[in-house]
């Protein structure tokens, strides 16, 4: 009995699936009118058919629909001639009206499928991916930001969605999305936020220094009240407003003109160590910096230990941890420290691991 069940449920999913395409497809078509085309066509046809059985007294209804139809779109097969005057009359008619008829409809269908290429592209789209990046702002970093996150495995395929106040789609990538507009609730819900994964905010290179963490903090306080379950990676330009952008509801803040100041005292101080903190941080070449949850053989374990065994059998460096019960991150723990289940580790390794 079970196997019948299932069989029968394997052959309806299909046609389930055709039944729901079917709907949306033709949905979409009435909404944009081109249900009026595929009216004049099909009465065109029909009516093509009934005045050639007038005339044709031999045919049956459906031999004269079916000569319609080959004359409408011009294939001719030439089963069916009409042979009275009055049906080589309705032949010429057909004929002269079908080529316009459909060049309507296929440069109609045509038509239709470049304008929603063209809304998506200038962002006028509603987007309908899930667990994906949302990035709210674009700068001069937003295409290294993309190439970072395609150069992961965690980033590879992942669907990405821009929401900013550009004129159209900023990069040229299928699995990135485009919403215009500014970071409230209407664009937001166009972007699908409530579905998204993580948002990361950019500052505005438009704006002074001051008006561009404003602005951050202010779309961070934004998303986080209308989509709490949202992580929140925010750039800012000053220290100063670190903690406004806590509060704001940013998970993780990065201060880009803090950065860039201490790799350049780290560079005078250290000669040439900012080259290998470069190539920790970027996903396009060299050993990264990854965060991976602790393996169950190693749960309990004293931090030297895990470090030994992580190294020993995989290649793979560890400096730290977090703590998974209160988020803490502790670089170079001490030696005894009994690593948590519930912990993730921060380690250096040529490509993200896979440790179970």
């Amino acid at each position: 009995m079970g196997r019948i069940i299932f069989s029968q449920i394997r052959e309806e999913i299909p046609l389930y699936i055709f039944i729901y395409i079917f709907k949306r497809f033709f949905g979409h078509l009435k909404k944009e009118r081109f249900y009026r085309v595929v009216i004049m066509v099909l009465l065109l046809v029909v009516g093509g058919g009934v005045a050639l059985g007038v005339f044709e007294k031999n045919l049956s209804f459906f031999d004269a629909l079916w000569w319609s139809v080959v004359t409408v779109t011009t294939v001719g097969y030439g089963d069916i001639s009409p042979v009275t005057p009055g049906g080589r009359i309705v032949g010429v008619l057909l004929m002269l009206l079908g080529i316009g008829s459909i060049g309507i409809l296929t440069a109609t269908l045509a038509g239709l499928f470049v304008e929603n290429r063209l809304m998506e592209n200038r962002g006028m789209k509603k987007v309908r991916v899930e667990n994906h990046f949302v990035i709210c702002g674009w700068n001069f970093n937003g295409a290294d930001i993309v190439s970072e996150l395609r150069s992961d495995r965690k980033g590879r395929d992942r669907p990405l969605v821009v929401v900013a106040s550009l004129e159209e789609k900023p990069l040229d990538d299928p699995n990135l999305h485009f919403v215009k507009g500014e970071v409230n609730r209407e664009y937001l819900e166009r972007a699908n936020m409530k579905a998204a994964k993580v948002a990361i905010l950019l500052a505005d290179d438009h704006l002074n220094a001051e008006a561009r963490d404003a602005c951050t903090i202010l779309n961070a306080l934004t998303i986080k009240n209308l989509y709490p379950k949202v992580y929140i990676c925010a750039e800012l330009i000053g220290s100063e407003n670190v903690d406004h952008g806590r509060m704001a509801g940013a998970d993780e803040i990065i201060v880009s003109g803090e950065l860039s100041t201490n790799l350049l005292v780290r560079g005078a101080l250290d000669h040439g160590i900012t080259r290998m903190i470069t190539e920790l941080v970027s996903n396009r070449y060299g050993d990264e910096l990854y965060k991976i949850k602790v393996p169950a053989y190693l749960a309990g374990s004293a931090f030297l230990k895990v470090m030994s065994k992580l190294k020993e059998e995989h290649d793979v460096l560890c400096l730290g941890l977090e703590r998974g019960e209160d988020g803490k991150l502790i670089p170079n723990p001490e030696k005894d420290y009994r690593v948590g289940a519930s912990d993730y580790l921060v380690v250096i390794s040529d490509k993200r691991p896979r440790i179970s």
